[in-house]
C-alpha cells in the first residue's frame, strides 16, 4: 500500500460521495429549506419587534442549523452499509480512518458549507447588525465542520442498528450543545460590544481536536460493524 495509492483510494471516495450528492441535489436542498422555514417562522412566534429578533436571531439561526444539520447524517454510513459497499471500503486495505474522513468531509461540503453560507443571509433577515454578522459567519465556519465530525462519530455507532434515527439525535445533540453555546456566545459578545474571540478559540479547539479522533472512531465503530 503506498502514498498514491491511499491518496486515489480517498480522492475516488470523496468524488463518489459529492457526485451521489449532486445526483440526490433535491435531497440535499431540505437542510437548506428546513433552516430557511424555521427561521421564517421564528418572527410570526415572536413578533416583529425588530430588537428583539435582533437579539436572538444568532441563536436561532445556530440552531436550525443544528437540527438541519441531523438531517442527513443517518444516511452518511447507512447508504453504504444497504448497498454492501461499506464491507468493501473496510476490506480496501487502505486507512479506513481515511477513508472515513473522506466521508465526512463530502458530508460537510454537501450539507456544513451550504448552511454556514447560509447563516449570516438568514440572521440578516432578522435584524442581526453586519459586524455580528462577520463574527457569525466565522463561527459558522468553524462550528458546522466540528459538527460533522462529531456527528460522523455518532452515525458510525448507530450504523447496524435499524431505525436509528433517534437514537442518533440523543446521541449527537448533547454533544453539540457546547458549539451551540460557543458559537451563539461569540456572535453575542459582538452584539454586546465584548470580545468574542475566547468562543471562537474554543470553537477552533475543539475542531483541532475533533479532526483526528473523529475518524478515527469512525473507523473502529465501522470495523465493529463489519464483523
Amino acid at each position: 500500500m503506498t502514498a498514491g495509492s491511499t491518496r486515489a483510494a480517498f480522492t475516488a471516495l470523496l468524488r463518489r460521495d459529492l457526485l451521489a450528492l449532486w445526483r440526490r441535489r433535491s435531497e440535499t436542498l431540505n437542510p437548506l429549506l428546513f433552516a430557511a422555514m424555521v427561521t421564517v417562522l421564528f418572527p410570526l412566534a415572536l413578533g416583529p419587534e425588530a430588537d428583539k429578533l435582533a437579539r436572538v436571531a444568532s441563536g436561532v439561526v445556530w440552531v436550525t442549523v443544528l437540527l438541519a444539520g441531523l438531517l442527513t447524517l443517518d444516511s452518511l454510513f447507512r447508504t453504504d452499509a444497504e448497498d454492501g459497499s461499506l464491507d468493501q471500503i473496510v476490506a480496501s486495505g487502505q486507512p479506513l480512518a481515511l477513508l472515513a474522513f473522506a466521508k465526512i468531509l463530502a458530508h460537510w461540503l454537501g450539507a456544513g458549507l451550504p448552511l454556514a453560507l447560509a447563516g449570516p443571509l438568514l440572521a440578516s433577515l432578522l435584524g442581526l447588525r453586519a459586524d455580528a454578522a462577520g463574527t457569525l459567519a466565522v463561527s459558522l465556519a468553524l462550528g458546522t465542520p466540528l459538527l460533522s465530525l462529531i456527528g460522523a462519530a455518532c452515525a458510525a455507532l448507530t450504523v447496524g442498528l435499524r431505525r436509528s434515527g433517534i437514537l442518533l439525535a440523543l446521541l449527537v445533540l448533547p454533544l453539540a450543545v457546547p458549539v451551540l453555546i460557543f458559537g451563539a456566545g461569540a456572535v453575542e459578545a459582538a452584539q454586546t460590544g465584548a470580545n468574542p474571540f475566547p468562543p471562537l478559540v474554543f470553537l477552533a479547539a475543539g475542531l483541532a481536536l475533533a479532526l483526528p479522533l473523529s475518524p478515527l472512531v469512525c473507523a473502529a465503530a465501522l470495523r465493529l460493524q463489519a464483523e
